[in-house]
């Protein structure tokens, strides 16, 4: 796919500001902080329109407001585990949480939770 000039551009200038905001170090784990906490949302929201669920029905499964599943679904921020099992037996799926080493560079600080499932057939 070719992108037209203009856009090519708008990029090369995101990933300019981008490359300047991440090179400090804090920035960067927040930056990488929030980007995990959107893909959390994202899987979610993602898993819940595969099993064509309304943010309703999925709530309604996990014992759980529609309002708080819109907003783990678009700003996930400090959710706890025992909601996660909630959102993830409501989805027939399986809650996995796992520690992974990171890169040296990174290890210092942070820490990172990534959420993966396994959908029973």
């Amino acid at each position: 796919m070719s992108w037209p000039e203009e856009d090519k551009k708008i990029m090369t200038r995101w990933n300019r500001y981008y490359r300047k905001q991440t090179e400090n170090e804090n920035m960067r784990r927040l930056v990488e902080d929030e980007l995990a906490n959107l893909r959390l949302g994202a899987q979610i929201a993602r898993l819940r329109k595969q099993a064509r669920l309304s943010q309703t029905q999925l709530a309604a499964r996990a014992q759980m407001s529609a309002p708080k599943i819109s907003v783990i679904e678009s700003k996930p921020k400090d959710v706890k585990v025992g909601t996660l099992a909630r959102i993830a037996q409501a989805l027939d799926s399986e809650l996995e949480i796992r520690f992974k080493p990171r890169a040296r560079a990174a290890a210092h600080g942070a820490c990172s939770v990534r959420w993966s499932h396994d959908v029973r057939t």
